[in-house]
Parts: C-alpha cells; sequence; structure tokens
C-alpha cells in the first residue's frame, strides 16, 4: 500500500521591480536555487533587453564566476573580451606624453576580468529567466503596503502579493521613496558620456584610464572588428556637465577632433561607431538597504562613479548574496522576507557598497581637477601604490575574490 505523497506547501512568491541585469541575475539564481519553491516575477516597462546605447560593462571574475554557475557564461564567451591588463595615466590633454603611472596585470592562466557590451548580457540573462519559469511582466509600480505576512504592489491597475519586494529600479527609485528609506548622497558636476569606437591598432587587451582634469576617460576593450577598421574599443568619458551637453548636441566632426584628443597616437585612426548617449554621474548610498519585506537591489541601494568600472559588480554581487540568503531560507521553510533574512542581507553587502562608494567619490574628486600640488602629490601616490602590497589587496577587492564572496560569486551553486 503506498502512502499518497504530501501536498506541496505553496510557493513562496518573490517580486522584482526593475528589469536590469542584477534583477535578472537574481530571479534566475532564485529558480536555480529554490526551483518550484519560489514564483519569481520581474516588473518593469522598460526592461534593460529593450534599451541601446552602446554601453559594456566590465566584468569581474567573481562576476564571471557567478554567470558561469548559472549557466550562461559558456553563451557569453565567444563575444568577450578578456581584460590581459590595466593602464593609469595622469595628464593634461595637451601633454605629449601620457606616462604610466599604475598598472595592473592578469596572470597568464586568468585575466583581470572581462569586457562585454550590455545587450547580449541582458539577452542570454532574459532567455535563460523565461526557460526557468520567471514571469516577466512590462508594468510600472505604483502603491505599495505591507499586509500580513506580505506586500501588496499595484502594477499596471492590479494589485499582486509576494512575500518579499526586491526594489531595483535605479538610483531614483521610486519605491526606497515610498519605503521611507534615506538617501544620502550627491550628483557631480559631471556627465558620463559612453560610444563604441573602431580603431586601427589592436588594443591587446589593456584597458587605460586617463585622468583628465575635467575628469576620467576609459577606453576598454571590446572583442571583435568595428565596421570599418579592424579593432573596436567602449568608451566611459567623464566630463563637465555643461560641456558634456555641448557635445551631445556637436556635429560630428567636432565630436571627432574631441575623441582624437583624448585618444592619442596609440591606436592609429579612430571611428566612431555609435552615437554619444549621456547620462548624469553621482554617488549616493541608501541609509538601509531593507525595510519591510522589502530589500533594495544595485543601483537603488547605492550609487558610484564608473571609473572603477564596478557598478555592475557591485549589483551582482547584492544578486547572489540575496538569493544565497533567500534559498537557505526556503530550504528551512522560514520566511524569505522576514526580518532575520532581510537584516543578514544587509550585513553582507553594506559594508562592500560604502567602500566602494568611498572610493570612487574620493578618486573622482582627487583627479578631476588641474592643481600642480595636488597633481604632484597623487603622482607620487600611484607610484608608491604601483610598487606596494595595497596594489595586490586592490585588484583582489575589485575581483570580488575575497573570503566574504558570496558563493555563487566563488564560483559555488546555491
Amino acid at each position: 500500500m503506498t502512502l499518497p505523497s504530501a501536498p506541496r506547501p505553496p510557493a513562496w512568491r518573490i517580486l522584482i521591480v526593475g528589469g536590469g541585469i542584477a534583477s535578472l541575475a537574481l530571479a534566475l539564481a532564485l529558480r536555480h536555487g529554490a526551483g518550484e519553491a519560489v514564483e519569481v516575477t520581474i516588473a518593469d516597462p522598460a526592461p534593460e533587453t529593450a534599451a541601446g546605447g552602446g554601453r559594456a560593462y566590465a566584468l569581474s571574475m567573481a562576476s564571471v564566476a557567478m554567470l558561469d554557475v548559472l549557466g550562461i557564461w559558456r553563451t557569453l564567451e565567444p563575444g568577450a573580451q578578456r581584460i590581459a591588463g590595466m593602464r593609469i595615466t595622469d595628464s593634461r590633454l595637451a601633454d605629449a606624453v601620457r606616462p604610466d603611472y599604475l598598472h595592473f596585470g592578469g596572470r597568464l592562466d586568468e585575466p583581470l576580468g572581462y569586457l562585454l557590451e550590455a545587450a547580449p548580457i541582458a539577452t542570454a540573462l532574459s532567455d535563460a529567466c523565461a526557460a526557468a519559469g520567471v514571469t516577466c511582466l512590462r508594468s510600472p509600480a505604483g502603491s505599495m503596503r505591507t499586509e500580513g505576512a506580505g506586500i501588496v504592489v499595484e502594477l499596471g491597475g492590479d494589485e499582486h502579493r509576494a512575500a518579499l519586494l526586491v526594489a531595483a529600479d535605479g538610483a531614483r527609485s521610486r519605491l526606497r521613496e515610498a519605503a521611507g528609506l534615506r538617501w544620502i548622497g550627491e550628483r557631480y558636476p559631471q556627465m558620463g558620456l559612453v560610444a563604441t569606437i573602431a580603431h586601427e591598432r589592436d588594443h591587446g587587451g589593456i584597458a587605460v584610464q586617463h585622468f583628465l582634469p575635467a575628469g576620467p576617460f576609459a577606453i576598454l576593450p571590446l572583442a571583435g572588428p568595428g565596421r570599418a577598421l579592424p579593432h573596436r574599443s567602449s568608451i566611459v568619458w567623464t566630463e563637465r556637465a555643461d560641456r558634456a551637453r555641448e557635445l551631445l548636441g556637436a556635429p560630428d566632426e567636432a565630436v571627432a577632433q574631441a575623441l582624437a584628443e583624448r585618444f592619442g597616437p596609440d591606436l592609429g585612426t579612430i571611428e566612431r561607431e555609435t552615437p554619444l548617449a549621456g547620462f548624469p554621474l553621482g554617488v549616493g548610498l541608501a541609509r538601509s538597504f531593507v525595510a519591510e519585506r522589502m530589500a533594495l537591489l544595485g543601483d537603488a541601494a547605492h550609487l558610484v562613479h564608473p571609473l572603477a568600472g564596478q557598478g555592475l559588480n557591485l549589483g551582482l554581487g547584492d544578486a547572489a548574496a540575496l538569493a544565497e540568503r533567500i534559498v537557505d531560507a526556503v530550504r528551512l521553510g522560514l520566511d524569505p522576507g522576514g526580518p532575520d533574512v532581510l537584516a543578514a542581507y544587509q550585513r553582507d553587502r553594506r559594508l562592500d557598497a560604502v567602500a566602494m562608494a568611498t572610493l570612487t567619490d574620493g578618486l573622482n574628486r582627487l583627479f578631476s581637477n588641474d592643481s600642480l600640488a595636488l597633481r604632484a602629490l597623487r603622482d607620487l601616490g600611484l607610484g608608491l601604490v604601483d610598487r606596494s602590497p595595497a596594489k595586490r589587496l586592490f585588484a583582489a577587492h575589485a575581483a570580488g575574490t575575497t573570503a566574504r564572496a558570496p558563493r555563487l560569486m566563488r564560483g559555488e551553486a546555491l
């Protein structure tokens, strides 16, 4: 005689508002780790897979390990560019020579990371989420309220109840504001400009960061040839806000001249392949990353300057840590939106976010000026760092290979 099997308990519902890369990674990690025990919904009227702009991201080796565990790195790797090294210079536009003050090099068997355009990452994650049973709604979030052992959110005129709401709706998060979570930060008098540039000479997998008085100018190597020239790179160009707005509306010839001044002769002839796209820059942290039945993720929790290329890696770290806490709770029969789970997530992530925000803010302020005295001091400091153990510690932190990293970022399945 066979006994009837016990009915399966109802799935815990996790609602993620915001369809960026970190949100998609969280959703996929939850379905991989908890399976049918969680029901995951992503709501965003304009998910990242629908966005363009030619933005590229530097993926740390920890982020690559996470994407590998989630089963999508094999799809992405053929189009990814290994970062063999990084050069950092401090100069003015008119300087004939831009000496390297700091250089990071990867090991022969492992690069510093990989560079990849945003669209293929978002598309691969979106496809994997669909295959894993994640529900995606193109709906904006409206009002929300906690109710019993859950939270109720209005999406496109309908009410949706969940055990946990993940607010991943960006630095100007409406959900964070509605929850009364204070934001501490400021807008920089700078804008970021991004574009894809084709060039004549091989970049050799070397990323370059030129610190200029108006802000850093990063040249990030991409895989594959350009349309008219044999190599490609992505730029992240920090510029004074008024000058950036001028450039966004300037004739092609003026933009080409400004780019040539910043690239210098190293990569030979250059040609812009995508229009300049601009975005505001700032620094900020939520006073708390959690509220009742709610967790902040990515830029909704922390905003950092792009000069270190760590914004997406921070967001993926959030996703890895939150997924780990939720999956562990569900396996123990605990409420994944309960206060203990949320408090643990905040402990996991706050220190890293504060450290990266402080570091990038300090570097931007130190280098974005034309003071001769500061320039002499910072160049001396860079030279000392280049020869000190601090360089290895910084590289390990940027790579995400510290002992505190979440399991997914150590290449371990949940």
